[in-house]
């Protein structure tokens, strides 16, 4: 009975280095995968000033210190009253696009913002549409601000004391 037992753990060990030494080269002849690539998204921030006289879009990094890409609607138009029209401001956001898309942006926080302080406080007609092309451009939209500048001391509009004399 001894003999038996001696003989078992001999054939089990046996058998176990030939199931390593197989499995070694199963793991050899295996091909690497290549590993995909995390796409990482790179956002930046889209300041939008729109009046009634022109419209400008100006795309940042995150720290709102490096300048992607700027464009005006006065670049895009001949005569100076299309200026502020939506026309203008999608042309110029459509420019920034792929200005931007070309340095790797793939997602954008826009902050919008009228003349303020003793101006309006409205922005003009070439907001949304400017938003609109940013959108459609292809970006991933973060958060819409409004950052238009608000007195809290009711600075004094132009004009004097009797107001503009016609």
């Amino acid at each position: 009975m001894s003999e038996t037992v001696e003989e078992k753990p001999e054939t089990v060990v046996e058998a176990t280095e030939e199931v390593v030494e197989a499995t070694e080269e199963v793991v050899e002849a295996k091909p690497q995968q290549p590993t995909k690539a995390k796409v990482v998204d790179k956002w930046g921030i889209a300041h939008i000033f729109s009046s009634y006289n022109n419209t400008i879009i100006h795309i940042t990094d995150l720290t709102g210190a490096e300048t992607v890409s700027i464009s005006s609607g006065g670049h895009h138009v001949n005569a100076d009253r299309y200026e502020s029209s939506p026309f203008a401001a999608m042309k110029a956001a459509n420019v920034v696009t792929e200005s931007a898309k070309t340095k790797g942006f793939t997602g954008l926080h826009i902050r919008v913002r009228a003349v303020g302080g003793v101006g309006s406080r409205v922005p003009g007609p070439g907001a949304q549409a400017a938003i609109r092309a940013l959108a459609r451009g292809g970006f991933k939209i973060g958060k819409i601000d409004d950052v238009t500048p608000i007195p809290h001391d009711t600075t004094r509009k132009k004009g004097g004391k009797r107001g503009r004399r016609v």
